[in-house]
């Protein structure tokens, strides 16, 4: 395998072709467009279809068509587009289809800006659109890694017939970095899809693909099919990474995406200081890591969690969900499209695990010793 210098956007993109997609619908949005761009190109050459919507709503519509015939459907936006594409995923999952998404993050709510952010969280895990419904949510941290997750989320969607979507900050999106295409990929066998798919009653019994159950029983049953779906996914799909965790630590930090990576630079150059911290990286957003995480939080040289968001805190309330009150946890976020730096991650934990000075210690000391005299 060669090493590719590339832009984030297009070696994702590069990714699902490489996957077997063969639709993609969009409609451009900063800074996610360079997908659209180098599709538009690419697609052609490989026998598949490009095609550039009036609207996301109409995008997520032409999502719902496509999968439904078995084809491998993709499809890229950016935050305020992912929102108008919630309805039709609600949709997708209900019918029980395999699609691919991809939300390069910018800032909001609203237009918002055109920068990096994290605060698409709640609506890529706890499901944007409505009823019972969750979509498998992976988080990369490079742009290899982009690579290899979106390669990868075609057939898991096809796996468990139900959305998969890739959230990355406009830093992946944006940045360059190296990265290979692996030769003997596996990318599955998209024809078993045929088991369930709309390809014309040919000598069959005819397939209704569809999320309308009027009957609440059927409704109910259809719901409880998922649920048992998702609960499978959080058996079998959870995704996580430690980096230098070990006993020396006081302090771990859960961060996920690029944001992990400045955490990572962080906790190198507070190592050469002599501070020990710990890292704890969600991959899978949804399902979400509960028991790998509260594994760590439970060592008992662990003192405090700190969660380094680029948002005004989304994934803290999941993580303080998993710690339940065993350990402080403590938060740190910029937004906005502001990239907190090494330095202010720095200096949150060297404020969180401050030791107290011998001066410090010898006036606590008197203090103690005059309260027992009085």
């Amino acid at each position: 395998m060669a090493k590719i210098l590339m832009k984030g956007n297009e070696a994702i993109a590069e990714a699902a072709i490489r996957a077997g997609a063969t639709n993609y619908f969009c409609y451009p949005i900063t800074p996610q467009t360079e997908v659209a761009e180098y599709l538009a190109r690419r697609m052609p050459e490989v026998g598949g279809v490009f095609l550039q919507a009036e609207s996301e709503v109409a995008v997520g519509n032409m999502l719902f068509g496509a999968a439904s015939t078995g084809r491998r459907v993709f499809t890229s936006s950016s935050s305020p587009g992912i929102s108008l594409m919630q309805e039709a995923m609600s949709y997708i999952a209900g019918a029980q289809l395999p699609c691919v998404i991809l939300n390069i993050m910018r800032g909001g709510p609203g237009l918002g800006g055109i920068l990096p952010a994290q605060s698409d969280y709640f609506q890529a895990t706890k499901g944007g659109g409505h009823g019972d419904y969750r979509i498998l949510c992976l988080a990369p941290s490079s742009i290899q890694e982009a690579v290899d997750l979106t390669m990868g989320a075609f057939a898991t969607a096809e796996k468990y017939r139900n959305p998969v979507m890739i959230v990355g900050d406009g830093m992946i999106g944006q940045m360059m970095e190296p990265v290979e295409f692996p030769d003997d990929f596996d990318a599955g066998d998209p024809s078993k899809n045929e088991e369930w798919a709309a390809t014309g009653a040919k000598g069959r019994k005819a397939r209704i693909i569809k999320s309308l159950f009027l009957d609440p029983l059927k409704l109910e049953e259809n719901s409880i099919v998922l649920h048992e779906k998702y609960e499978k996914m959080k058996v079998d799909e959870v995704r996580y990474e430690r980096y230098k965790i070990n006993s020396k630590n006081e302090l771990m930090i859960v961060s996920y995406g690029t944001m992990a990576r400045i955490c990572q630079t962080a906790i190198d150059e507070l190592e050469a200081e002599g501070i020990s911290v710990g890292l704890f990286r969600p991959i899978s957003l949804f399902p979400y890591p509960e028991k790998e995480l509260r594994k760590e939080v439970d060592a008992k040289n662990i003192k405090t969690v700190l969660v380094i968001e680029m948002s005004c805190g989304q994934m803290v309330e999941d993580v303080e969900r998993v710690v339940q009150g065993v350990k402080p946890v403590k938060f740190f976020g910029r937004t906005g499209g502001i990239v907190p730096s090494p330095e202010e991650a720095k200096e949150q934990i060297k404020n969180l695990i401050k030791k107290p000075t011998r001066a410090k210690k010898a006036a606590a000391k008197s203090t103690s010793k005059r309260k027992r005299k009085d």
